[in-house]
């Protein structure tokens, strides 16, 4: 016999007993972005991988060695499974001329793709909840997402998340700072890592993000982008903080926060937390401004911020939010060929009244169904047998706690269950 198939690695099942979680988060998320205001986008799973390359960038580790991209063999093409949501956002909201009167507020849900060593809280098909603002320039609108953020995690039930603050500047500042980077780095090549090496002359930025401990030294001692910031970015910065405290949201700046994507400027941020071990940041973000000409539209200030589901749900069972099935109202049990047919027709009529009912299918004598409808979690059985269609009624009898079963008409059935 042969080996039964698998998942792929690093792409999970969320199974039954999960699911409860994830309809509970789904849910609160849902209500979380309507009091503000944000509209639901749904991109494809698929893009052009010219759109990525052309986003992220191409001397990045995501272009360079995580996406799946793959050739139509159709017509040739490159195709990429997306690895992040804000590129296919912004190529939707350009095709379809979105930005057309009126800036946008947009969410998204769903998975995205990256070839990663799988570990917990990272894998190679994970979700993501994206929020993005297009049109919107100010550091109000970044202060809004933080605090959106801020009051999602309260009413995740969650604690131990951290605000970390850091900005970007402009691409002229970058290039000053590029410019001290390399030099400084350069000094140091000899104690570099090989990824480190490899970035010096292309992306020196994410040096500073590197997680290798030999190299936390040369990153503390590395020139500040903070020293190399315009008026203008300054200004930016300062006006986002003073916001933020005014809303009582606590921060830190972190001037090695520096993100692994090209796109952005200004503000960036991360919500950080000690508890997941090695992958601490639930939700990441701050200011794109270039991307939406980057991509082919008319300049348009734009934010945006993404957030890991499969680590929040891991943080919400670590502080024991564990939300179970919803409780089940009747399980119908049902011996006899005219039982049968009945029974469907109670189900139905049971289901209209606004009750959720399992039906059960398949033989079995009503030992069997009864340790089935015990088993299911249901709070009542009702239950049908030859007398019960005889006199026109149905037996109703509690499972969860003792009380007396009684005979009563289908009609009385819904009223009796609810209480």
């Amino acid at each position: 016999m042969s080996k039964p198939l698998q998942a792929i690695r690093g792409m999970n099942d969320i199974l039954p007993a999960a699911a409860p979680l994830w309809q509970h988060f789904e849910q609160i998320v849902r209500d979380w972005v309507a009091g503000y205001g944000y509209h639901e986008i749904r991109m494809p799973i698929v893009e052009q991988t010219g759109l990525f390359s052309r986003a992220i960038g191409a001397v990045t580790d995501i272009v360079e060695k995580e996406m799946y991209s793959f050739t139509d063999h159709l017509n040739g093409e490159s195709l990429t499974l997306r690895p992040e949501g804000t590129a296919s956002c912004v190529r939707a909201v350009l095709e379809h001329n979105l930005l057309f009167g009126s800036p946008q507020r947009l969410f998204y849900t769903g998975p995205m793709f990256r070839h990663e060593r799988p570990q917990k809280g990272r894998y190679r098909q994970f979700h993501q909840v994206g929020i993005e603002s297009l049109g919107y320039a100010g550091p109000d609108m970044d202060a809004e997402h933080i605090l959106m953020t801020a009051r999602l995690w309260k009413q995740l039930g969650l604690n131990g998340i951290e605000l970390q603050l850091n900005t970007l500047g402009t691409s002229e500042d970058r290039g000053r700072h590029r410019a001290r980077l390399i030099h400084y780095l350069e000094a140091h090549q000899d104690q570099l890592d090989d990824d480190a090496k490899r970035r010096l002359h292309t992306n020196p930025l994410r040096i500073l993000d590197s997680k290798n401990p030999a190299l936390q030294a040369i990153i503390a001692a590395a020139p500040k982008l903070l020293d190399d910031l315009d008026e203008v970015s300054l200004k930016h910065f300062e006006a986002l903080q003073a916001l933020l405290r005014a809303a009582g949201v606590s921060f830190s700046i972190n001037p090695r926060l520096v993100r692994g994507l090209d796109y952005y400027n200004f503000t960036v941020f991360e919500w950080v937390t000690d508890q997941l071990g090695s992958q601490g940041t639930v939700c990441a973000g701050g200011r794109y401004d270039s991307l939406v000409e980057q991509l082919g539209g008319k300049p348009a200030a734009a934010c945006g911020f993404a957030m890991g589901v499969e680590r929040l749900l891991a943080l919400m069972e670590a502080q024991g939010i564990a939300p179970t099935h919803p409780v089940l109202d009747v399980y119908v049990v049902h011996v006899g060929e005219e039982a049968d047919a009945v029974a469907m027709r109670v189900a139905e009529q049971l289901r209209d009244a606004g009750l959720s009912v399992v039906l059960h299918c398949g033989s079995g004598s009503f030992k069997s169904q009864m340790k089935k409808a015990d088993a299911s979690g249901a709070r009542f059985a009702v239950i049908l047998g030859e007398d019960e269609v005889k006199a026109g009624v149905v037996s109703l009898k509690s499972l969860r706690v003792q009380a007396e079963q009684v005979s009563v008409s289908t009609e009385e059935v819904a009223a009796l269950v609810r209480g």
